[in-house]
């Protein structure tokens, strides 16, 4: 028997795990989307249905995230480790999380959400989102390598912008709240957006593991 009809033998025929990871990171997409738009509402009771719209996402990401270490146990041979695998999804669900958790800090603390520093975090969360979903739909083949590769840069690059808002943000908060308590709830806020960012780049880094492995 030849080399490479070895090779198919052991080669999984089950797309399972794609599928998920694809149904996950879109997910995470949209929950960044909502936070997005949630920042930029200045209605709280419209700002509650979009939080339990995110709520509803965030359940069906650990529902796919338990799924996926359900196969991890049932299948012997994978698309690639089982430690990224874990590691993935473990990071994917967790940008969901802090993303989610932001949403309802938010209105929880009844903070308004027109500060620039919200708004600046939402959009960098929502475009390494972007990108994470670009890069993980391209794992199928792994056929554009440059392309996924100029995504994870661009999570990277993403997360130390995030880094320097998160930073800035604070700065201006301490140099113009006068109230102490104001100051606690919008630094909590600003700090769970920027995990969210640091997750992201978590993700990013395994799935450069991936194609270094496997391209």
């Amino acid at each position: 028997m030849s080399l490479n009809s070895l090779l198919k033998i052991f080669t999984p025929k089950n797309k399972i795990f794609y599928e998920l990871f694809e149904q996950v990171v879109g997910n995470v997409a949209i929950l960044s989307d909502k936070l997005r738009a949630l920042v930029a509402e200045s209605d709280f009771d419209k700002r509650a249905a979009m939080i339990t719209q995110m709520e509803d996402l965030e359940h069906a990401n650990d529902d796919l995230t338990h799924s996926i270490f359900t196969e991890l146990g049932r299948n012997f041979i994978t698309p690639f480790d089982r430690e990224d695998i874990h590691y993935l999804a473990t990071s994917l669900d967790d940008i969901a999380d802090y993303i989610y958790a932001a949403a309802k800090k938010i209105n929880f603390y009844r903070v308004n959400p027109s500060d620039i520093g919200f708004q600046k975090l939402a959009e960098v969360i929502q475009m390494s989102a972007q990108e994470l979903k670009s890069a993980v739909h391209q794992l199928r083949d792994m056929k554009n390598m440059k392309s996924i590769t100029e995504s994870l840069v661009r999570v990277n690059s993403y997360e130390n912008q995030a880094d320097d808002l998160f930073d800035m943000s604070i700065e201006r908060l301490f140099e113009t709240e006068p109230d102490a308590k104001e100051v606690i709830k919008k630094r909590e806020i600003f700090q769970t957006m920027e995990n969210a960012t640091d997750k992201c780049e978590d993700a990013a880094n395994v799935i450069e593991s991936i194609i270094i492995k496997y391209a």
